[in-house]
């Protein structure tokens, strides 16, 4: 593998590396104004949610990695320290690359960019109208990383407010990721939309115990036709397959089917077993693939 030392290589150069390994990331589209109340709307991938106990949200405008120029967005909240976290959405994606033109300061990028202003309840930034989810937060710290180009400056904010465009609700009142049409950042000019095909789900195992991979036998494990993914789910049962399971499976129709076809071949008859199984993962038949594996997993020439 090639190997990257941070401390040896162009900062634009580590740029590029960590934020096109680091994604997708979400966009934070931060609205802030100065002391004088001009406005001022710019875009960052560098953001997240950190804890909702008090609520925390962290995004960075970082200073310029050509220049080491400060972005309005932190002088701004460094003059009101109050800011307002728009969504991104795929309906705003060229409108919000253009608000992100470096701008002279005082510039309003809601004005340049088409985007409609709206007044906030709790804070004194504008809303974007055009954003489904806009976030009214308070920040509570700025922590400067370094002075040089390209040092972050994490301002961490909490929410004191939330609007969402019902829109975007289901039947119960949550927002519907599926109705979002949300857009991540990549690395270099690359996005990614967060719809249709694209969104898939897994169900969280907190809370259920799980065999874990370590407990399948090492001819399970070590398989060159089971994906790491088809592992994991085999992990996550919450029991393995009885002994009377494995040897049902050994008896039935279908295994001796395999068995005859491969005429007692032992590698031959797991190897299809693997396929198989594969498959039924795929149909999400988990524990049943599990006892099929060890079923073949025991095979011995006496067997047959």
């Amino acid at each position: 593998m090639l190997k990257i030392d941070p401390a040896t290589i162009p900062s634009h150069h580590l740029h590029r590396t960590l934020l096109s390994a680091v994604a997708p990331r979400p966009i934070a589209f931060a609205s802030t104004i100065d002391a004088e109340g001009k406005a001022n709307l710019s875009p960052f991938s560098c953001f997240n949610v950190f804890g909702v106990n008090p609520s925390t949200l962290i995004f960075s405008p970082s200073r310029s990695g050509r220049g080491n120029e400060l972005k309005d967005t932190y002088l701004n909240v460094k003059e009101v320290p109050e800011v307002v976290i728009n969504i991104v959405t795929y309906s705003m994606i060229e409108q919000m690359n253009l608000a992100s033109t470096e701008f002279p300061r005082g510039i309003n990028e809601f004005f340049k960019s088409g985007f409609t202003p709206v007044a906030s309840e709790k804070v004194r930034p504008y809303r974007v109208k055009e954003s489904p989810v806009q976030l009214e937060c308070r920040v509570r710290q700025v922590i400067e990383t370094g002075d040089g180009p390209g040092a972050a400056n994490l301002v961490i904010c909490e929410v004191v407010l939330i609007h969402v465009n019902e829109k975007v609700l289901d039947k119960t009142g949550a927002i519907d990721t599926r109705k979002l049409d949300l857009v991540g950042r990549m690395g270099a000019d690359y996005y990614v939309r967060a719809s249709k095909s694209s969104l898939f789900t897994l169900g969280k195992p907190v809370g259920n115990q799980a065999i874990g991979v370590d407990s399948l036998p090492e001819e399970v494990r070590m398989s060159n036709i089971l994906t790491g993914n088809d592992l994991g789910r085999l992990g996550s049962l919450q029991s393995m397959p009885t002994a009377h399971e494995i040897e049902k499976a050994m008896a039935s129709p279908d295994f001796r089917t395999i068995s005859i076809k491969h005429g007692g071949m032992i590698a031959e008859i797991k190897q299809e077993a693997h396929l198989v199984a594969r498959k039924m993962i795929t149909n999400n038949e988990i524990h049943e693939a599990l006892i099929l594996l060890l079923a073949a997993n025991s095979l011995e020439v006496t067997d047959l």
